[in-house]
């Protein structure tokens, strides 16, 4: 069981642009008015190609796939939130809190997915959005998984449902961790992978953001299971997106952290030497409007392709 993968699936988007519907428990997105829709478009598609460049360019395999024109599809370039894959076998197709959201659950991209990956089995948990009181678990942007030891690392929230939580891990044979984790005006933070990442031998945690009550708790179980606790603030978190990074792999083997250049330029000089000495690679992409305008960076954008073990 691996950590990472060389192969991730990112959506290429053609109407890209700030969704309010999500917006209700995004406190990231902004509502660009100095733009117009056009534009918001264009300046996401010119950051989305040459994210996928720099990741082929480092020996990534990069699958794209189109988004239909007009689909009403604004959050489309962030598909780590619905579907998930796993090294034994599984796909796993999530709970939407947002109804825009549902539709890019494309039958054309689960067929591709299930192809590249050898799925044998497909966890459909999007039926919890027809309960009588839906609920919603947002795939590896609520939960964060450390899949050697097979932990899935969760901050409640109204898009992460802990009875949601515990079908996954009732299927995956998973142990949750669960907390609670603040943003900057003291609600939840909507998705566990804006203030933590977990790679193979590190995570990178915005422990200030956590619950006090909860801190020791998440402390103890990442470096029970061999994590070098590297901290971020709240500021890097809130500011710069500085807590949603992934580590991938390229063809070769090699550990490559990848983040947006604001989270980039937010980390101090011995917070990045203590993540170059996890890493042979840190790739840093520029891409402010789909931060923006999306309320979500580089982890959101790339989902990871395990294939059957």
């Amino acid at each position: 069981m691996k950590q990472t993968t060389p192969i991730i699936l990112m959506i290429e988007p053609t109407g890209f642009g700030y969704n309010p519907e999500a917006a209700a428990t995004n406190s990231f997105q902004q509502e660009l008015r100095d733009f117009t829709p056009g534009q918001v478009q264009d300046i996401a598609l010119l950051e989305f190609r040459n994210a996928v460049a720099e990741l082929r360019n480092l020996g990534v395999e990069v699958i794209t796939m189109r988004d239909p024109e007009n689909a009403g599809t604004p959050d489309s370039v962030f598909p780590n939130n619905w579907f998930s894959t796993h090294a034994e076998g599984h796909l796993v197709t999530y709970p939407m809190a947002s109804a825009s959201r549902r539709n890019e659950r494309r039958q054309e991209v689960i067929e591709q997915i299930k192809h590249a990956c050898q799925c044998k089995e497909h966890v459909m948990l999007e039926f919890f959005e027809e309960q009588e009181t839906p609920v919603y678990l947002e795939g590896t942007g609520s939960m964060v998984l450390d899949r050697v030891n097979k932990i899935a690392y969760a901050a409640v929230s109204p898009r992460t449902n802990e009875d949601v939580l515990r079908q996954f891990c009732d299927k995956l044979g998973y142990k949750a961790v669960t907390f609670e984790a603040y943003g900057s005006a003291g609600e939840l933070i909507y998705h566990t992978n804006v203030m933590m990442c977990v790679g193979d031998t590190y995570a990178v945690v915005a422990l200030e953001t956590v619950a006090e009550q909860d801190r020791e708790m998440l402390q103890t179980s990442l470096t029970e299971n061999g994590k070098e606790i590297i901290e971020i603030s709240k500021e890097q978190t809130y500011q710069h997106f500085a807590g949603n990074m992934l580590q991938v792999e390229n063809q070769q083997g090699e550990r490559i952290l990848v983040m947006s250049k604001a989270a980039y330029e937010s980390l101090t000089p011995q917070q990045l030497e203590r993540m170059q000495a996890h890493n042979e690679h840190i790739l840093y992409l520029p891409i402010h409007m789909i931060e923006k305008a999306g309320g979500g960076s580089i982890r959101c954008m790339i989902a990871e392709l395990f294939r059957k073990q």
